[in-house]
C-alpha cells in the first residue's frame, strides 16, 4: 500500500535519555519529547561514497545491539581499466546482494541503472518490513524515487508503521525529497556520531 507521507500522521512516544549525550543531542531528544512527529531524516554529502560507506557503518553499529535494520546500503565496484564502476545493494540485515547498473559497453552513454534489479531489491526490502523491523536505512532518493518509483513506496510504509527512516541523498534530488516528505525530514550532518544518536532517540523504546 502506498501512503503520501503527509497524510501518515505519524507518532512516537517520547525517548529516554542516552549516556554522553551532546548539547545537539539534547536539543533533538528535547524535541522529539515535546514536538514527536514523522521519524525521517537525511544526510547530505557531496561526495556519494563516503555517505555509503556511512551508512554501512551505521547499519552495522546498530545491528551490533541487536536492532532489526531493513533497507539497502550501496558498494561500489571499480572496474579495472574503466573509469566506472559496478554498483552493488546488499539488502539488509543479511543479504543478498544485487547488482543494479548495467554494462551498456564501451563509450556508452546514459543511465546505467537496471531498474528491474532496483525493484527486485525493493521487494525484498517490503516483504522484510512486513514481518517487522525497528529501522529503514534507504542508501540513496534517487531518480526512480523522484519519479515516483524505487524505495518511495518502502519509505511511506515503513512511516505509516511509525519506522524510522534515513535516507542517503544527493543535492540533485534534494528538492524532490523535500517534496515528496512535505519538509517534515531532519537534516543530519554526515556525521556518525550524529547518525548514530538520532537513531537511538528514536529506538530507545525498542532496546527496553
Amino acid at each position: 500500500m502506498t501512503h503520501d507521507i503527509w497524510h501518515i500522521g505519524a507518532r512516537l512516544a517520547p525517548s529516554l535519555a542516552l549516556p554522553g549525550a551532546t548539547q545537539a543531542s539534547d536539543r533533538r531528544r528535547e524535541r522529539h519529547m515535546q514536538e514527536p512527529g514523522v521519524p525521517i531524516a537525511y544526510t547530505l554529502r557531496s561526495d556519494d561514497s563516503d555517505t555509503d560507506r556511512l551508512l554501512s557503518e551505521l547499519a552495522w553499529h546498530l545491528e551490533s545491539r541487536g536492532l532489526r535494520i531493513c533497507g539497502t546500503v550501496q558498494a561500489n565496484i571499480q572496474r579495472a581499466h574503466d573509469c566506472r564502476c559496478d554498483v552493488d545493494l546488499r539488502v539488509l540485515p543479511e543479504g543478498p546482494v544485487i547488482r543494479i547498473s548495467q554494462d551498456l559497453g564501451a563509450g556508452a552513454v546514459g543511465c546505467r541503472l537496471d531498474p528491474g534489479a532496483l525493484e527486485t531489491a525493493v521487494g525484498i526490502v517490503e516483504d522484510r518490513l512486513s514481518r517487522g523491523a525497528d529501522m529503514l536505512i534507504v542508501n540513496r532518493f534517487g531518480k526512480q524515487e523522484a519519479e515516483g518509483r524505487g524505495f518511495r513506496s518502502a519509505i511511506a510504509e515503513a512511516l505509516a508503521h511509525d519506522i524510522p527512516v534515513l535516507v542517503g541523498m544527493t543535492p540533485l534530488n534534494l528538492a524532490a525529497f523535500q517534496e515528496f516528505t512535505g519538509g517534515l525530514a531532519e537534516a543530519l550532518p554526515p556525521d556518525i556520531a550524529e547518525l548514530e544518536d538520532w537513531a537511538l532517540t528514536h529506538l530507545a523504546d525498542e532496546m527496553h
